[in-house]
């Protein structure tokens, strides 16, 4: 690997320890490196040097096979064309103090040498899990964290897009600056502008002083418009201006306020559909569709339903007392039969009240209020008719599945149903959601 900066010594040291070849370009600049062969460039953007930025540009430009990784300081000015240019050009970075074994992992990835695999999903203390969905979470997480674009969360309810977007806001260049989650759903609807914009003082009966809005009191920041689906159109043309010229105006001052803020939205609702049916402005649903996350469903992640109940046994133990410390296998196969409609918070609440019912050390299907074991039933059998339409139906919706690679949302589009209907035909019919 070539490391373009000043690496300390116990850096340095811990990557050759670790088996890797460090060549450092510090002063003499002129560097000729060779694609291919687990070649990894180091962006050490800590001191900032002018002629290593442009000695890391002209790499990029003659060698864009070689991959990147960055390393940046908090404080990082991002917007410096020749700092942007560097961050688009990587695929992962790391801030001070610099996380080593992380660090090998993604040299590892990055130069294609086997690596641990799953386990690599599970370095984000918020992010519990090691199955391939949060593995690409996490995988899309590192990569927006440093690019200074809107970003579009979405998923159902209850899957964590606002600890995904902390997150991101964590892992940024922002991470010192302000976060703020505004629920817009949850704004009445004559006082989303001030709430957003703020207002001034005598703009509206009841407005007797001036008040700052969400928007600029993230500046410098973040901001997550949570359920942005729900704002009314009137107010969806106001962020449509701030998002194209950073600018707004306070309620009742014809002024205009420059913020910069980095915006964030999430919504589980299929803003697609919204646009077609002119509930949501397609010029907006654009601008912030730049970079999309989709967060996956519980029900499709796996063996993380039982990492995220230890874990919120877990948290739930060392804040209350409680008699249980564990499940019992007959709940631990409930909770992979059920379809969790209400996601990794429905999850929580179970688990919580769960704690709270056992009577023993181990929690039951029972205290979770989940079907135990049952015998599995044939399909009824009133006719003939009857019959041979449930068997055409399920391997239709078999060979739909197979040919969406398991995705459930595009099997539905193609068989024209709802999710949900979806997720109930696959359970009537035991269809697995993943393939074998």
């Amino acid at each position: 690997m070539i490391w373009f900066g000043q690496p300390e010594a116990q850096e340095c040291s811990g990557l050759t320890e670790a088996g890797w070849n460090v060549r450092v370009a510090g002063g003499d600049v002129c560097v000729k490196v060779r694609e291919g062969g687990g070649m990894v460039a180091l962006a050490d953007l800590r001191q900032g040097d002018a002629h290593l930025l442009q000695a890391m540009q002209q790499l990029m430009t003659d060698c864009p096979s070689v991959p990147w990784i960055a390393l940046i300081p908090l404080d990082m000015p991002a917007r410096r064309p020749q700092v942007k240019r560097i961050l688009q050009g990587c695929r992962d970075f790391f801030s001070a103090p610099l996380d080593l074994p992380r660090l090998l992992v993604a040299l590892e990835q990055a130069a294609g040498i086997p690596s641990r695999g799953a386990e690599v999903a599970t370095d984000l203390p918020e992010l519990v899990g090691r199955s391939a969905p949060v593995a690409a979470v996490v995988a899309s997480l590192r990569k927006y964290a440093p690019i200074d674009l809107p970003v579009l969360i979405t998923g159902e309810t209850g899957v964590g897009k606002e600890v995904a977007a902390r997150v991101l806001h964590r892992l940024s260049i922002r991470a010192m600056q302000p976060f703020v989650a505004i629920n817009c759903g949850a704004l009445p609807p004559n006082l989303v502008q001030s709430e957003l914009f703020g207002h001034e003082r005598g703009a509206f009966t009841g407005a007797t002083a001036r008040r700052i809005g969400h928007i600029e009191s993230a500046a410098g920041g973040t901001i997550l418009l949570d359920e942005v689906g729900d704002l009314p159109l009137d107010a969806q043309i106001n962020l449509l201006r701030f998002l194209q010229e950073g600018v707004l105006q306070r309620v009742g001052n014809s002024r205009s306020v420059e913020v910069d803020v980095r915006v964030m939205a999430a919504t589980h609702l299929d803003l697609e559909h919204a646009v077609a049916a002119g509930r949501f402005r397609e010029d907006l649903y654009y601008r912030l569709n730049v970079l999309r996350l989709q967060i996956p469903p519980l029900r499709e992640r796996g063996d993380d339903v039982d990492l995220l109940a230890h874990r919120f046994l877990e948290r739930f133990r060392a804040r209350q007392v409680c008699a249980a410390s564990g499940f019992e296998s007959v709940a631990l196969r409930a909770m992979h039969r059920y379809p969790w409609p209400g996601n990794v918070r429905e999850l929580r609440n179970r688990v919580q009240r769960a704690a709270v019912m056992a009577e023993g050390p181990l929690i039951s299907a029972t205290d979770l209020a989940l079907p135990g074991d049952t015998e599995e039933r044939d399909l009824p059998a009133v006719t003939s008719l009857g019959v041979f339409r449930a068997s055409a139906e399920r391997e239709v919706i078999a060979a739909c599945l197979r040919e969406c690679r398991f995705n459930i949302s595009e099997c539905a589009r193609r068989l024209q149903v709802s999710r949900v209907t979806m997720y109930r035909l696959c359970k009537k019919y035991q269809l697995e959601l993943r393939a074998p």
